[in-house]
């Protein structure tokens, strides 16, 4: 479904990312770990061509990405949701939630909404829909903005550090949406710190660090057997014994 062939990224004279090679199946769970500054958003973000990569190439469900038909492929493929929730603060849940199935897929009202619906419950909040934004907790804005990517009905959705803006007591609830997501066959890329959530969904571990991916692996090798040292010296440091 995603295909990454040695791209790299340069922010000015910074080489943020260094010939990234990345293969992502369809109805993987693909999960990336590493410390901050180390490249992840950055990868994610050249998926979907948020990010331009400086050169190398990007393939989705077999179509190279360019600056010409990105918009197109993208919006056909793939969703995202981000560290921050963005939503329109001036529409109800329920307008966030149809705006694009409507605009951008010239879905009826009533379809958009029928899928609004389901998807809201599939995210424990239909109860919501006609509130705005301002009046949820961030745990729920950020489950209104994993609705609102569902709603695109899209078979990749990729996951930037979607819980990093959460306080603790929220974080769960969010977890607890895409524990439940990754039982489907949405294909997932996600980008977190929460070490619990990569040993319980991923299908692969992708380490980055300074640019690079120096280590990738099942679950079980990553945590229980990894090869890099400084893998292993990443995960002593935030996994209690």
């Amino acid at each position: 479904m995603i295909r990454m062939e040695n791209v790299n990224k340069y922010f000015g004279e910074l080489h943020v990312l260094k010939d990234v090679n990345l293969s992502v199946a369809e109805g993987e769970k693909l999960v990336i770990i590493g410390p901050s500054g180390s490249g992840k958003s950055t990868t994610v973000r050249c998926m979907n061509f948020l990010e331009e990569p400086s050169s190398g190439h990007v393939y989705i469900n077999g179509k190279e990405i360019t600056s010409h038909n990105k918009t197109a492929v993208v919006r056909e493929n793939m969703s995202m949701v981000f560290q921050q929730f963005n939503l329109y603060p001036h529409m109800t849940v329920l307008r966030n939630l149809t705006l694009a199935p409507m605009k951008l897929h010239h879905k009826s009202r009533q379809e958009a909404e029928e899928t609004a619906y389901h998807y809201l419950d599939v995210v424990g909040l239909r109860e919501k829909a006609h509130v705005f934004p301002s009046t949820l907790s961030g745990g729920q804005q950020q489950r209104i903005a994993i609705a609102r990517a569902l709603c695109d009905q899209t078979k990749i959705i990729l996951f930037d550090e979607p819980t990093s803006a959460l306080d603790p007591e929220t974080i769960q609830e969010v977890l607890d949406v895409m524990i439940r997501l990754a039982k489907e066959k949405i294909t997932m890329v996600v980008v977190t710190h929460e070490m619990g959530f990569a040993r319980q969904v991923a299908d692969r571990v992708v380490f980055m660090a300074d640019g690079e991916i120096i280590e990738e692996g099942t679950p079980e090798h990553f945590f229980e057997h990894p090869d890099n040292e400084r893998v292993k010296q990443f995960l002593g440091k935030i996994i209690r014994k």
